[in-house]
């Protein structure tokens, strides 16, 4: 009679709690393609191929230390490598996946370097007999090329065609040096963008780029992270205001080419951007006016404690004040400014310095890429692809992804299913008891706020 009492109210006990008991009793497994990312988060169908290709960028202005005191400018060539993802052919024969090397120096600190292992084959043969949407990718200050290559690949192999730019920032070494190379950022993204865009459409005329072949010339998408994201809002059609710093500072040769370069927006379809830059109030890039030029979808995704371009006052003055565009805002709650970025194995004695410029203090950087790729998956495949079912991964029921609600009885075991569409209360795509730690807000063409 005594274990009657027990087993009853260890079974009260349980009922009151039964969804977590029962997860804790067993584990979930998603049966065939196991792992946390969300639905879209997953590689795609495509086998995935990567080739390089150097650009000649004419008659660009830059800044030397001497400019920089003068507000005299040097006039020559630029030269930039882009990368580019692309499907491939599934049987192509190569020597193996790419693995993607850089050497991170950072200041007074000895050099990092750093790996990683990529699913795209070298020079692979491009797939036959498809178009798929291009689009552009722009790294942060002092970035490179392969930063993001875990997002480039899965974009890719989601059918489409990635250019992944190298700016090639000049290097830091002291103040001097980081103003230099800044005040050289802020005139070069949006002209190395708008130039390097322009000669890829070229080239997939003439068949001079990688997966020319394959490039859908009228559907392109623009993706750019911190000063690749101020650059991809000018890119896109809002114009610099020059009357306040730190545009103000740049030589007026500097600011009269910019100008030039940003009186037409890119022939882009849809805009997503990391933690934009040149919306914090001390360093406000755009009026008002100009963000509501931009016209196209746009999809941000910021942390919620970045102090780096200032969420609060910076990157929710961006999304309140592009009033032309229908957008989007994903938030990463207790996120700082490193919210996209490969997940890099640094070594054990790694500076500080370069384990704060890669990594986030609360979010581990394989659970921010999956998110990420599920994301920018939906919403490019809904505005490039025209797949209006994707528009339920972005219209969620609440922009507190902590207050999804997903109904199961006791002992009820999804194994890892995504919700869809008929869990209406739940965050689409997402896991039961994942979707965690997000906002997500919506805002039409025309209105200054979010629906929710």
């Amino acid at each position: 009679m005594k274990k009657r009492h027990i087993l009853s109210g260890i079974l009260a006990a349980l009922m009151v709690g039964a969804a977590t008991a029962a997860y804790i009793a067993s584990p979930t497994l998603y049966s065939g393609n196991p792992g946390e990312a969300p639905e879209l988060g997953r590689t795609g169908d495509h086998a995935i191929g990567t080739a390089t290709r150097n650009f000649h960028l004419p008659d660009r202005t830059s800044i030397s230390g001497i400019g920089a005191l003068t507000g005299s400018v040097e006039r020559g060539d630029r030269q930039l490598m882009v990368r580019f993802w692309y499907p491939s052919d599934p049987n192509a024969e190569t020597t193996g996946p790419a693995r993607y090397s850089h050497t991170l120096t950072p200041t007074s600190q000895p050099d990092v370097e750093i790996v990683s292992q990529g699913i795209a084959l070298p020079d692979a043969e491009p797939l036959s007999g498809g178009k798929f949407p291009l689009i552009i990718m722009s790294h942060g200050f002092n970035g490179w090329d392969t930063q993001f290559s875990n997002l480039g690949e899965h974009i890719a192999s989601r059918g489409y065609v990635v250019a992944s730019i190298n700016h090639a920032d000049a290097p830091i070494d002291g103040v001097t040096d980081f103003l230099v190379s800044f005040l050289n950022v802020l005139t070069d993204r949006t002209q190395d963008q708008q130039q390097i865009l322009a000669q890829i459409i070229a080239g997939a005329g003439d068949g001079t780029v990688p997966a020319a072949s394959l490039i859908d010339t009228e559907t392109i998408g623009l993706l750019g992270y911190s000063m690749g994201g101020y650059g991809a809002l000018a890119s896109a059609g809002a114009p610099y205001d020059f009357a306040k710093d730190p545009l103000s500072n740049l030589p007026a040769a500097a600011q009269e080419q910019l100008r030039a370069a940003t009186q037409q927006p890119a022939p882009i379809k849809a805009l997503v951007t990391f933690a934009p830059w040149g919306g914090q109030p001390d360093n406000r890039a755009w009026s008002a006016e100009s963000l509501a030029k931009i016209n196209v979808p746009t999809l941000i995704v910021a942390g919620s404690e970045d102090d780096v371009v200032n969420y609060k006052d910076g990157v929710r003055w961006l999304f309140d004040n592009l009033t032309g565009a229908d957008r989007h805002l994903l938030v990463f709650r207790e996120a700082r400014h490193n919210i996209v970025g490969n997940k890099f194995e640094l070594p054990a004695d790694s500076s500080f310095t370069a384990i704060e410029y890669l990594n986030e203090p609360v979010w581990r950087s394989d659970r921010l890429n999956a998110i990420n790729r599920h994301f920018v998956t939906a919403f490019f495949d809904w505005k490039l692809k025209g797949e209006e079912a994707k528009s339920a991964y972005l219209n969620v029921p609440t922009s507190d992804s902590n207050a999804s609600e997903w109904q199961v009885g006791f002992g009820d075991q999804l194994n890892g299913e995504f919700a869809g569409a008929d869990e209406t209360d739940h965050w689409r795509g997402f896991q039961r008891r994942w979707a965690v730690g997000l906002e997500l807000y919506s805002a039409n063409k025309g209105s200054q706020k979010d629906s929710k």
